[in-house]
């Protein structure tokens, strides 16, 4: 382990219809963990809850429910350009190492008099007035890779520099939760991820349930094939005696059946939620309807890919900003969409590394260091840019060419582990790292 150790003057100071909507099953070889990991398990809808499911799962107290807080976890894979997202305008050196990628001042849009966000994220302002949207600049992994499978495995195990980690932080942050309750109930649903497989930030002893885009769930066959499935499903969870499912094999899967014959075409998000078209606007939509159905989940996870801007990242337009245009509006429709359930959520961002802060000669950046974060929810002391600024005059450059970390990305995810998930001992969730509450930037509210 190395650049794990808690130091302060490293990490920064103390501050489909329902008919043909189907359960995609392996043909043999089927297991509850290989199904739970598989990413096939289709749960939408906002249908009625009905008597069985209130016994089963709305009734089943959680640490996390106790407490009315849930965690959403957005990865922005490729390392995004954060001197571009949330712009140091104010920082003359900026422009002179960015002479045709800058933000222009007249474009920015101010926060604070120093820092603005790109032009294409005017969607998250309204977010930032109202006090919902913290930004935590110069954070990031300490450890100095360069590579992105090696920081995204860093950030993911968070466990900067080891490799043999063999779980990620957010599942052993449901693992200190079990130590802070250890009698409290928790459903099949406690974590879920948008995507074809469990990722890394989830991997670990605590169940994590996998999700495909909605238009891919379901078997095209006929409805004895489709029956069959959901017989092999049944039959598995009313042989399951895991502890995980808390003797309630049956009527989980009658939950989920319920929530299959709801229509997913039938969703309707609120009024105003505008979710973006692609995979990252359908994720976080499907997020919204696990979230209204009250299953029970307490984690979720995204990611949203296509920030390595090597070459042609443009300024105001171009391919950076088609990233942040997409993202931008795929968070403010989540928060739309959440209504008043929005004020028990935190939403945090995460990106492997930041990007030099000289452009290169095709236009674009390399890979950097320090990078920003986000925080959006009703629990967060918004509207105000947290962790120290380092300045960006050549001898404040981290190896001569990056912007320094000044806060450890495990302060923003540990702050928002414990006051979420109610994860009190972050030696579990962070193992070595020596981080405990006071190191906290104190984004959210208890």
């Amino acid at each position: 382990m190395k650049n794990n150790a808690w130091d302060e003057s490293v990490h920064g100071p103390v501050v489909e219809t329902a008919s043909e909507l189907g359960l995609q099953l392996p043909a043999s070889g089927l297991t509850r963990r290989a199904f739970m990991r598989g990413g096939a398990m289709a749960v939408v809808g906002t249908a009625a809850i009905p008597a069985f499911l209130t016994r089963s799962v709305m009734a089943q107290a959680t640490a996390a429910q106790a407490q009315g807080k849930k965690l959403v976890v957005i990865f922005q894979r490729g390392a995004a350009d954060g001197l571009n997202v949330v712009v140091p305008y104010r920082e003359p050196s900026y422009y002179q190492y960015r002479p045709n990628i800058g933000i222009p001042q007249n474009a920015v849009i101010d926060l604070d008099g120093f820092f603005g966000l790109h032009p294409a994220m005017a969607p998250l302002k309204p977010l930032w007035d109202q006090g919902h949207l913290a930004i935590v600049h110069a954070s990031g992994s300490p450890d100095p890779s360069r590579s992105h499978f090696d920081a995204q495995d860093f950030m993911e195990s968070g466990t900067p520099g080891a490799k043999s980690t063999p779980d990620g932080w957010l599942n052993r942050a449901l693992q200190a939760e079990d130590v802070a309750c250890p009698d409290c109930a928790h459903t099949p649903f406690r974590a879920v991820a948008l995507g074809a497989e469990v990722p890394r930030t989830l991997e670990g002893r605590i169940q994590a349930v996998a999700l495909d885009n909605i238009k891919d769930f379901g078997i095209a066959g006929s409805g004895a094939t489709q029956s069959a499935a959901a017989a092999g499903f049944a039959a598995m969870y009313d042989e399951s005696t895991d502890s995980v499912l808390h003797g309630t094999g049956q009527e989980t899967f009658a939950a989920v059946k319920m929530m299959k014959a709801a229509d997913p075409s039938k969703y309707a998000p609120a009024a105003g939620a505008d979710y973006p078209g692609g995979p990252f606007g359908n994720s976080l939509k499907q997020i919204a309807q696990l979230l209204k159905a009250n299953l029970g989940v307490e984690a979720a996870f995204a990611d949203i890919g296509g920030w390595d801007t090597h070459q042609n990242q443009g300024n105001v337009d171009g391919q950076l900003a088609g990233r942040l245009k997409e993202f931008s509006a795929g968070l403010a429709a989540f928060w739309t969409d959440m209504g008043d359930q929005a004020e028990d959520i935190v939403l945090v961002t995460m990106s492997e590394f930041g990007r030099t802060c000289r452009q290169n000669g095709t236009g674009g950046t390399d890979h950097g260091h320090a990078n920003v974060m986000f925080a959006l929810g009703g629990p967060v002391r918004g509207g105000k840019v947290y962790g120290r600024w380092p300045g960006l005059s050549p001898e404040q450059l981290y190896e001569g060419r990056d912007l320094a970390i000044t806060t450890d990305f495990r302060q923003v995810l540990g702050e928002a582990a414990y006051k979420t998930l109610g994860a009190r001992d972050m030696q579990i969730v962070f193992p070595q790292s020596g981080l405990q509450r006071r190191n906290f930037l104190n984004i959210l509210q208890v």
